[in-house]
């Protein structure tokens, strides 16, 4: 699963995922690219079978970039444990997701075959996804 080296702080605040992305909401590496509708969080087993459909659906051909990473701790209490005596552990690890950030992104492959992988991508991920295709000068892909 994917996860960070090291982070400066083992419990973070959580961080809002409310409002629109200022960075990466435009394709930048492949043809297609998987765009959120709403924010959210996405942890990393979620972005682990999203990667998986992806890779499985092209049958490995063409190329994949996975543009979000989980740097939040998410931290957790044991089962059964009375309220209070501070914050629970680190339990899972997620990547905060903000309205039109690009998550996924495919080229190399057939525009049908790249669309259709990646609307079985946003099945695995909780927010609302739309496949959008690159523009060139105007034009779309």
């Amino acid at each position: 699963m994917l996860q960070p080296k090291r982070v400066k702080y083992r419990r973070p605040h959580g961080i809002s995922y409310e409002g629109k992305s200022k960075a990466g909401n435009e394709i930048a590496f492949g043809e297609f690219g998987l765009q959120a509708v709403t924010g959210g969080w996405i942890n990393d087993r979620q972005i682990e079978s999203a990667r998986i459909v992806l890779s499985r659906y092209t049958q490995r051909s063409g190329q994949i970039w996975i543009r979000i990473f989980p740097h939040l701790g998410k931290t957790k209490k044991p089962a059964e444990v009375r309220m209070g005596s501070g914050k629970g552990n680190p339990d899972s690890w997620v990547a905060v997701v903000k309205t039109n950030r690009i998550m996924f992104e495919i080229g190399g492959v057939a525009e049908k075959e790249a669309r259709e992988a990646l609307r079985l991508a946003a099945y695995k991920l909780p927010v609302k996804c739309k496949v959008i295709a690159k523009e060139v000068e105007g034009e779309k892909l």
